[in-house]
């Protein structure tokens, strides 16, 4: 009886008609299935001790070969070992019958059978009365079971197998005798040597030795198996009596130093991570994997070095990227009914690797009441048709909804007919969510966009309703108004500025510029206001000063009782051609007279719904016959990370530049002012002094 093998399958590759062979490809099945002919003989040799211990058992139990197979995995199983170190550790347990010979040809098999004394406490669960006949009656079995696998070492004679490093003391080295230092201790030494030579792979048994305070300053290699080699090149039996530090003197300062003697108190089998190191091969140096396995055996400890093949690290690579992935793999036999789950569609999928994997017809059961028809749907053509499918479903679970995905192609028979789905399932669920989340931003930014488009029509209706432009110049107290507004080019709001340019009843005209903060429908409600009481105000014979202190109070006890304005008022007396003007926080205007262009000083005031007791104060200006006025909001001299001087210097210099007395003149002076995306709105009165009286 044996263990159960892993059987491999290369794919097969069909070369194209007239097509040459894929020499990579071809390369590739050749190394892989050197690997796998590497992997097999280990098994094959690690089957031999197995088929060896099934045959004691058999012989000491009285059980049949498939009941004394099964006792051997359930002992493995129980301690934690291997089926191939319970075999050696069976094998060993087995006593020589008294009076029999170790050094004839005749019982050199039994001896190679024997071992070490069994460990404290019958830990290996072996039966206790073993005796002499049933001993050998074992041993003979086993022998017979695989006649082939006896090494030639295990053939001879005890005193031929027992080195003369472990019978004489040489300097650097101590005898292999076993812990009770009785007198038959070097007949069990040589047994369990003999053991070792049987042994596949590198393995080593070390007793620890220990300082007078009982702690572990190194270990002696009491037995080593053929394959077993320290750094300095001595292999097998050479290396026995040595002491581990003067084999591997890096090895102490390492952490598998620790967990060898974290194995040694607790007896807790220890197992490293692989790990890569550099070999010699054919005059250069490759990088091989390992993995090292420790057990306490009667107070010393067996160590083997397991090389891991090709197969090994393709397992590991395929678990590595289940995991990074969030997927696994599964496969259904169309013909058997039989299916294979990895241990991560079981995680994935939430159900408990112990009822076993579910069968492909029943997949689309795990799936939500909206989401199981499609997949039925998908897995009914592929077992019938053999299409392939790529579908996502939902499940629910006790931490809410999960989003998964299954794809699955059919593999065919001869005659087209699919008699085994592969394939794989996939967690999508934070995926998922993060574009459930997306898409709910989307929908919230197109709604407020609505929203805003909306508010943004109806404030500009409403705005040039409150401001209607004139077609064309305006004739006011003998001067000639131009008058411009153009709204923002970014953002989808409407602003606050406004202007009024009016003929009071006395004949004076009257001039307003003002810029309300903010925008949208609150901005307009509120320069609505404004611009209707000062009209209001100075027909009524207010002063300027005065209306703007009304309006500055009327601000401050608005509905919105934060917001703040500038504002320019102008009056313009025709008989005296005398302009007398007051700001609240607003930029001064701007007088081009005789080609040279300069601001007027500006006086006393401050933004409206600053304060509740603002000064303003009025200033008056004389113009003259061909002079320009030009008055303003902040739109047309500020840029973004620039001064409001450079802004304003540049208005005086295009303004300078730009003296041309014929109507729509303004057009071409605004156009080299505002170049590139305008960020605000921008409201611009421009006042002609004839050179002529009207």
């Amino acid at each position: 009886m044996c263990d159960a093998r892993r059987v491999s399958s290369e794919p097969t590759y069909r070369a194209k008609t007239g097509a040459a062979p894929d020499r990579a490809a071809l390369a590739k099945v050749v190394a892989r299935q050197r690997a796998e002919l590497d992997r097999l003989r280990d098994e094959a040799a690690a089957s031999a001790v197995v088929e060896r211990a099934t045959g004691a058992l058999m012989a000491l139990t009285g059980r049949g070969a498939e009941a004394a197979h099964e006792e051997l995995l359930r002992r493995a199983k129980a301690a934690g070992r291997t089926p191939a170190e319970e075999a050696w550790l069976t094998l060993g347990a087995l006593a020589p019958p008294p009076g029999q010979a170790c050094d004839g040809p005749a019982t050199a098999s039994a001896t190679a059978a024997q071992g070490a004394a069994p460990a404290e406490g019958n830990a290996t669960g072996h039966e206790a009365a073993v005796t002499p006949a049933t001993a050998a009656r074992g041993v003979a079995l086993a022998q017979e079971a695989t006649p082939s696998q006896e090494p030639a070492a295990a053939r001879e004679p005890a005193a031929v197998q027992e080195p003369a490093a472990v019978r004489e003391s040489a300097p650097g080295r101590e005898p292999a005798v076993d812990a009770a230092g009785e007198a038959g201790g070097s007949v069990r030494t040589a047994a369990v040597q003999a053991l070792f030579d049987a042994l596949p792979g590198m393995t080593l048994l070390l007793s620890p030795l220990r300082s007078a305070t009982g702690a572990v300053e190194d270990f002696r290699i009491d037995a080593a198996t053929p394959q077993a080699v320290d750094p300095a090149g001595r292999r097998g039996r050479e290396l026995i009596g040595l002491r581990i530090l003067e084999c591997r003197p890096t090895v102490a300062g390492e952490p598998l130093w620790q967990d060898w003697l974290d194995t040694l108190d607790t007896g807790e089998p220890y197992t490293s991570e692989p790990y890569v190191r550099l070999e010699s091969v054919g005059g250069g140096q490759e990088p091989a994997t390992y993995s090292v396995r420790a057990a306490r055996l009667d107070g010393r400890l067996v160590v083997t070095w397991r090389r891991q093949d090709a197969s090994d690290r393709q397992e590991q690579l395929l678990a590595d990227l289940q995991r990074l992935g969030h997927l696994g793999w599964a496969t259904w036999n169309l013909v058997t009914g039989e299916a294979t789950w990895s241990a991560q569609v079981y995680a994935l999928c939430d159900r408990d690797p112990g009822r076993g994997p579910l069968r492909l017809e029943e997949l689309a059961d795990l799936a939500v009441p909206e989401d199981g028809p499609a997949l039925a749907r998908a897995v009914r053509e592929i077992r019938t048709e053999g299409k392939q499918f790529d579908v996502p479903f939902r499940i629910r679970t006790a931490a809410g909804d999960k989003h998964l995905r299954a794809v699955a192609e059919a593999e065919p028979d001869a005659a087209g007919r699919p008699v085994q789905v592969h394939g794989f399932v996939q967690d999508l669920t934070a995926q998922r969510s993060a574009e459930l989340a997306l898409l709910e931003s989307e929908q919230a930014m197109v709604a407020q966009h609505g929203i805003l488009q909306a508010e943004r029509m109806i404030a500009g209706r409403l705005q040039h309703a409150l401001l209607p432009l004139p077609r064309r110049p305006l004739r006011l107290a003998g001067l000639r108004v131009d008058l411009a507004y153009l709204p923002a080019q970014s953002g989808i709001h409407v602003g606050g500025d406004w202007f009024s340019a009016i003929e009071l009843p006395d004949g004076d005209a009257l001039f307003v510029v003002g810029d309300v903060a903010g925008h949208g429908m609150d901005a307009v409600a509120t320069m609505a206001q404004l611009r209707f009481t000062a009209k209001g105000m100075l027909f009524t014979g207010s002063s300027l000063t005065g209306a703007l202190t009304r309006l500055n109070t009327l601000l401050l006890h608005s509905r919105d009782s934060r917001g703040t304005a500038t504002l320019v008022l102008a009056r313009y007396d025709p008989e005296r051609r005398r302009l007398a003007w007051a700001q609240a926080g607003h930029l001064p205007p701007l007088l081009l007279r005789g080609g040279e262009a300069r601001f007027l000083d500006r006086p006393r005031g401050v933004l409206l719904g600053a304060t509740d007791t603002p000064v303003y104060e009025e200033a008056e200006c004389l113009l003259e016959p061909g002079d320009r006025l030009l008055l303003y909001t902040d739109g047309l001299v500020e840029r973004p990370g620039e001064s409001i001087e450079l802004g304003l210097e540049r208005l005086a210099r295009a303004t300078a530049a730009h003296r041309s007395d014929a109507p729509g003149s303004l057009g071409p002076l605004l156009a080299a002012l505002l170049e590139g995306e305008r960020r605000d709105d921008v409201c611009v009165l421009d006042v002609r002094v004839p050179t002529e009286p009207a």
